[in-house]
């Protein structure tokens, strides 16, 4: 069975393939620095365990990563744990992706893998949303080119800063109020953050179309777009495994017979 890892500034995605390609464990945990190859060892048995696999299950693995302090870290934690050198998703790795931005070397990891798996999953031309730390954009066209995209800040990022620089507004959860308008400033405050980022995928959405000329199939995956895209009036297609399934594409490409 293949462990594919995306660590991720806010969570470290681990997704569990087995030889049919099929992903038969999906578990997102914190991404924390000061986590030791140990301690990321144990949750990884935990997060096994939990799906009733063993470490014996794995037998090779694979890992993007946007977060160099703990890349190593979760790279030493593997091989310690289950024995196998991980694969790297970067510099080097066969993608089949055509990328035409500026200095191709820049883009992200996790971009690169999501486009790899919309490529495969769904068709072109696409824009693909990560929501995370960051929320990404990318754009690529009817011959399958990753164009370039967008990067904003992420939902929960803007919302923290807001309340550092007020003096009177709590944190929040993002859950769904009642009504659009808030009657209460909690609710208001979750509002303008969960509605303000549906609208601008909408208008996002609007303009890339508007440019390329043509319609596309937008994807979306991240901890947050499941918040976001039901209220986007766009269609937009969930794909909570995106990255995994890029991940397993990568590692086919690669793999030594």
């Amino acid at each position: 069975m293949l462990l594919a890892v995306d660590i991720g500034n806010t969570n470290i995605v681990f997704g569990c393939v087995n030889d049919k390609d099929e992903i038969v464990v999906s578990e997102r945990i914190s991404t924390n620095h000061s986590t030791t190859a140990a301690e990321y060892a144990v949750l990884i048995k935990n997060i096994l365990e939990m799906n009733n696999f063993s470490c014996d299950d794995i037998d090779d693995a694979i890992m993007s990563s946007v977060v160099p302090s703990v890349t190593n870290t979760v790279k030493e934690a593997i091989h310690k744990f289950f024995g196998v050198d991980i694969m790297i998703a970067g510099p080097g790795v066969k993608t089949g992706l055509n990328i035409l931005i500026d200095n191709p070397r820049q883009l992200g990891s996790d971009q690169a893998v999501d486009a790899v798996a919309a490529i495969n999953s769904y068709p072109v031309p696409l824009i693909i949303i990560d929501m995370g730390t960051a929320t990404t954009v990318s754009v690529v066209d009817s011959n399958k080119n990753y164009l370039g995209g967008l990067i904003m800040t992420g939902m929960r990022v803007a919302t923290d800063a807001l309340i550092q620089r007020t003096a009177q507004l709590p944190k929040i959860d993002f859950e769904l109020p009642p009504s659009i308008i808030g009657t209460n400033t909690i609710d208001c405050m979750k509002n303008g953050a969960l509605y303000s980022n549906a609208c601008a995928l909408d208008g996002i959405i609007d303009r890339i179309e508007e440019q390329l000329g043509e319609k596309c199939t937008a994807v979306a995956t991240g901890g947050l777009a499941e918040l976001v895209v039901p209220l986007c009036r766009k269609k937009i297609n969930l794909d909570k495994d995106l990255l995994v399934k890029g991940l397993t594409i990568i590692y086919r490409k690669n793999k030594k017979k």
